[in-house]
């Protein structure tokens, strides 16, 4: 390890893009922060972490998968809309369709709670590699894992000791050649107060995701509470009072014009920049590929039964847009790894790395590009059929998300250590899917599963009951498997019961949970040996390349990227940098041919105004709806502040362009672009639309 951690500890003085990065803020080097002012940026280096105004205090994770900014002296938050979409699903019945029309509460009494809901603010981050090298030195990084996880929950202990409202987070960086340690303060009581109709919160759909020019108005607003004596966390009570933070973010009227300084803060969840070409090619053909496959079968489904009922489109709208947001996403991705051939850029590169580790010596023994082909190339098959199953298997349909939590666990009677009797116990969630729906789907689904996997020693065994008892019908197979006992609910079911284990359902969990574990057995060993390469692999990159960027790859935790506000250029073209109003409207007209540019008669009129008032464009006089900057961002980005050059609130970032979507593998400063929604758009909304004096008034818009 201390070869390793050489090679980072030469990297602090590197220069870097203005629009590549991921930057940790507490061990910003300041040949970053110089080029942030040369861009214009204004505020202090302690101003942007240290100080008690720091920009960072109001950036906020959402839920542990998004992010968000606080925006009032009294805990108002914004995020996107996408981020709050089940928040606002949980809360709508047909009666009530606040997704469909809308939510505005009126007052503090009628902003309504969200169970398991949280935010975080993070406190203090700092570099513990050196402190825990000595614990972790000779050990393979799986058990390396293993001893960080443990001295994380004995720092947590002790954290808690000292005050009970943190918790600490150990994390790997830089493909785990360092560990760095996170304190957060998290925050259970936060409540929905605003959100702008469907219409407007996912304007264009599937048919715009991803896409550029962009209308979609697309935040959210929530509000943290607090303990009334302290000010700090507490579970929810109706006693709780509005949070009360040291800092928030002041929103700007001012606006943008291209060249204009941008920053973003946030929580990027995953990227892979440092990844082999064997691990791109991994990514392309037996993850993207099969997962878009498979998707596309459930959400044609999905969205048939949808636009069938509205009951069951309340019910499947969110799970609809997190299952083809990244089916989306992924056949973006494997169109930008062809068409920028960066498998063959990622080989040339390998190529001249391999001359300079032959050259320097550097990792001559650990770094071995042959075996990591190879490791690879075993891998290959195990990841698709591991893709496929995940995708058919996890999270789709009723029935089988309970035969699976009949493995994981269980309830029991007397002692944990001798139990009387285990069971289970499944609530009535009927409010949350449709039978019709989710039986269609996992027959469909287990068709395709066949289909796909020709492997006979992947197949699970209750494919031979679906031959032998029904014939190869798969229909009449998931109509007797919702007769199951795992379908009863509010009810015990006694798992030691002799009928029990001969159940339909409790078998395909059994079958399901064998092959899982049969696969998961298969790739551990080389899922070990493979990261142990990549991990060399990227501690050699940054030791050849000392000059250049080394933020280290998402993993979920506070980041800062910088940039510009700008265009880009294809084939000739120039993007521009804004939408208009216009643009909405015109779009608006097309509704009948696409259902996804649906929008209500009050949006028609208030989206083809000649006059803006204070919400127009000082520069062009007219709304602006959303913008592009060339900021770094990814998934768990969404919801996350744009800043100006005084760290004054432009808008939220919500999504990438589609000609860069290879961007979680590789940046084409070119190509990337980061779409954001104008908080001038958000508030015309909540002002014209949704009438929320109290709300502009909390933030200091008159």
């Amino acid at each position: 390890m201390k070869k390793l951690l050489v090679s980072l500890m030469c990297l602090c003085s590197m220069g870097a893009y203005a629009d590549e990065g991921m930057w940790t803020l507490f061990d910003l080097p300041t040949a970053v922060y110089d080029q942030m002012k040369q861009y214009g940026f204004q505020l202090s280096q302690d101003q942007l972490y240290k100080s008690d105004d720091a920009v960072k205090n109001a950036v906020i994770n959402f839920g542990g998968y998004c992010s968000g900014v606080v925006v009032s002296p009294d805990g108002l938050v914004f995020t996107n809309h996408h981020c709050g979409f089940e928040c606002i699903r949980s809360h709508s019945t047909v009666e009530h369709d606040y997704m469909l029309n809308g939510f505005i509460a009126k007052s503090y009494s009628e902003e309504l709670p969200n169970e398991d809901l949280f935010v975080s603010f993070m406190i203090d981050q700092k570099d513990v590699t050196e402190e825990l090298r000595p614990l972790l030195e000779g050990l393979p990084l799986a058990k390396q894992g293993e001893k960080v996880d443990s001295i994380e929950n004995a720092w947590q202990k002790e954290i808690r000791k000292q005050d009970s409202t943190l918790r600490v987070e150990l994390k790997p960086f830089y493909e785990n050649n360092k560990l760095y340690c996170t304190t957060y303060r998290d925050f259970e009581d936060v409540r929905l107060v605003f959100a702008v109709p469907k219409s407007m919160g996912k304007f264009g759909g599937e048919t715009d995701n991803w896409m550029w020019p962009r209308q979609t108005c697309d935040y959210s607003v929530f509000r943290i509470y607090a303990d009334p004596k302290t000010n700090g966390p507490a579970k929810y009570s109706k006693d709780n009072v509005p949070y009360h933070p040291k800092h928030w973010a002041k929103v700007s009227m001012e606006g943008y014009k291209p060249g204009d300084f941008a920053m973003i803060m946030g929580y990027p969840g995953s990227t892979s920049r440092y990844l082999s070409s064997y691990g791109i090619k991994e990514r392309r053909d037996a993850m993207n590929a099969p997962r878009v496959q498979v998707r596309g079968i459930k959400q044609e489904i999905m969205l048939r039964h949808m636009r069938a009922d509205e009951a069951v489109r309340i019910k499947y709208d969110s799970k609809y847009a997190n299952s083809s947001n990244y089916w989306k996403n992924s056949i973006g991705m494997n169109k930008c790894i062809d068409s920028i051939g960066l498998i063959q850029q990622k080989q040339q590169f390998e190529a001249k790395l391999r001359q300079w580790q032959q050259e320097s010596g550097y990792l001559k023994n650990e770094l071995d590009f042959d075996k990591m082909a190879d490791l690879y190339q075993k891998r290959l098959k195990l990841t698709r059929i591991r893709t496929l199953f995940t995708e058919t298997f996890f999270l789709q349909d009723q029935l089988t998300s309970r035969a699976w939590a009949t493995q994981w666990g269980k309830k029991v009677e007397g002692p944990a250590d001798k139990p009387k009797k285990q069971y289970y116990l499944f609530k009535d969630n009927t409010s949350e899917w449709d039978q019709a729906t989710d039986m269609e789907i996992l027959a469909a689904l287990l068709k395709n599963y066949r289909e796909q996997v020709t492997d006979q020693e992947f197949i699970p065994g209750f494919y031979e009951t679906i031959d032998k008892k029904f014939k190869g019908d798969y229909t009449a197979y998931v109509q007797a498997l919702y007769k199951s006992v795992l379908m009863k609910n509010d009810k015990p079911i006694y798992f030691n019961k002799k009928r029990y284990m001969k159940d339909l359902g409790v078998q395909y969990g059994l079958d399901l949970n064998e092959l899982m574990s049969q696969i998961n057995v298969n790739r551990r060993q080389l899922n070990g040996e493979i990261d142990e390469l990549e991990r060399y692999l990227c501690a050699a990159k940054l030791r050849m390349e000392q000059d250049m960027p080394n933020y280290s790859d998402a993993n979920f935790t506070l980041r800062m990227t910088y940039g510009q506000i700008g265009e880009y250029t294809l084939g000739g073209k120039p993007s521009g940098y804004y939408t208009t109003a216009r643009s909405l409207w015109e779009k608006m007209q097309k509704s009948a041919d696409n259902f996804e540019y649906f929008a209500e008669p009050v949006m028609h009129e208030l989206l083809s105004q000649k006059d803006y008032g204070k919400y127009a464009d000082p520069l062009t006089g007219t709304l602006q709806l959303c913008f592009l900057s060339n900021n770094d961002i990814t998934g768990g980005n969404s919801g996350s502040p744009i800043f100006n050059k005084k760290g004054e609130l432009l808008g939220l970032a919500f999504d990438g362009n589609w000609d860069s979507l290879s961007s979680d593998i590789f940046f084409d400063r070119q190509l990337a672009r980061t779409i954001n929604v104008d908080v001038r758009f958000m508030l015309y909304m909540m002002d014209k639309w949704g009438h929320a004096d109290r709300l502009l008034n909390e933030m200091g818009i008159q």
